[in-house]
């Protein structure tokens, strides 16, 4: 590929997460990310600033998506539903081509303590979001982080599932996302 064709991006993404697959985050340099996906040490610190965050691109997209699919949500739902209705909006954002590697990127994570603490920034973002978003439309504190939280785990859980499923569309991330934010909300029931 010539290093001025379009999705970059992506390009650098499928290098890193193939990279790390093959020999492990710490083993894997920027150099070799950018010569993966044929393009410069440039192109990449353009969309990323430093080699971790290739592997959780899109994370502010994430984070507007759900906050937008919360807002979207009817008037009056409860806060589950509204969490729901941002589960959706992120959902349908994923592609195919994300399903296909997405087993190799939760590998890669649980394989490594440095990426394990990032994705534990990205949690705490996601929540902070939805917390807000659920804030916006009226909900109380401790309700809304409650909710907020809910829904990162069902985040977490719904994508696990897709990841490990033969089903590689939208519909069937959220679907997964919907199961777990239901089992979610049965487990939460029985705390008393």
């Amino acid at each position: 590929m010539g290093r001025w064709e379009p999705n970059a991006r992506m390009r650098l993404v499928r290098a890193a997460i193939d990279l790390c697959a093959e020999q492990g985050y710490e083993a894997t340099t920027v150099a070799q990310v950018v010569e993966r996906a044929g393009l410069t040490k440039a192109t990449f610190f353009r969309h990323f600033p430093d080699k971790r965050e290739v592997l959780f691109a899109g994370q502010e997209e994430h984070a507007a998506l759900l906050t937008a699919g919360i807002g979207a949500a009817p008037e009056g739902v409860a806060p589950l539903d509204a969490v729901a209705a941002g589960l959706d909006a992120l959902a349908a954002s994923f592609s195919p081509e994300q399903h296909e590697f997405s087993a190799r990127l939760t590998a890669a994570v649980a394989a490594s303590p440095e990426l394990q603490e990032r994705d534990a920034l990205k949690t705490v973002g996601l929540a902070a979001a939805m917390t807000a978003a659920l804030a916006d439309r009226g909900v109380p504190d401790p309700t809304s982080r409650l909710a907020a939280e809910l829904g990162v785990l069902a985040v977490k859980q719904g994508f696990a599932a897709w990841a490990d499923g033969d089903r590689d569309d939208a519909g069937a991330l959220a679907g997964e996302m919907r199961t777990a934010l239901e089992s979610l909300r049965r487990a939460a029931a029985t705390l008393g």
